[in-house]
């Protein structure tokens, strides 16, 4: 199966787990095709793939503009094949149903701007990642942190992501006919 892995990251924790979607994709047999969207250009065309997955984190409730620029003018394409969808933010790492009442909403945005409606979806949580942060996001994610009762290391990084349920995810994706069957 060929399938297309477009992602937009902002620290680097979505590049991380694009690159782990496609390397699971690739160790399963199938063919797939890792691309930026800052870098996706017009030859980056999900209906040349069995399967799109697009990948995007959430900052202050939206997406990456690159990500939603690419799902809007590829949405009839995404619409018509195979698609799906992994959303990355650290609410992703709770459990308070306020934080998946606000994801539910910024995805409902998220379809609403690009026209893209995926036929499956993955919560994936994030990161923390101070190494990459400046004093003023670093000041406001230890207050996320401590708002949210967590204990982080303000000079390391600290990753929430399970690895394992986004494998299972994938090789859900990824087999054929997978998506009619939901």
């Amino acid at each position: 199966m060929r399938v297309l892995v477009v992602y937009a990251t902002t620290e680097g924790q979505t590049r991380k787990i694009a690159e782990r979607i496609a390397a699971r994709l690739s160790a399963s047999g199938h063919a797939p095709t890792l691309v930026d969207a800052t870098r996706a250009g017009p030859d980056t065309d999900p209906a040349a793939f069995d399967l799109s997955i697009l990948a995007g984190s959430l900052h202050e409730g939206r997406y990456q503009a690159a990500l939603v620029d690419f799902a809007r003018r590829h949405a009839a394409a995404l619409n018509a094949g195979e698609s799906a969808f992994v959303s990355v933010s650290l609410s992703a790492a709770g459990d308070d149903p306020g934080d998946w009442a606000g994801l539910a909403r910024c995805i409902e945005t998220f379809r609403s701007e690009t026209g893209w409606s995926a036929e499956r979806l993955h919560h994936a949580a994030g990161a923390f990642r101070f190494t990459r942060y400046d004093f003023l996001k670093s000041w406001a994610m230890r207050f996320i942190a401590y708002r949210r009762g967590e204990s982080v290391d303000p000079h390391a990084d600290t990753e929430y992501t399970d690895w394992d349920a986004l494998d299972a995810f994938v090789d859900e994706v990824a087999q054929p006919g997978a998506a009619a069957a939901s």
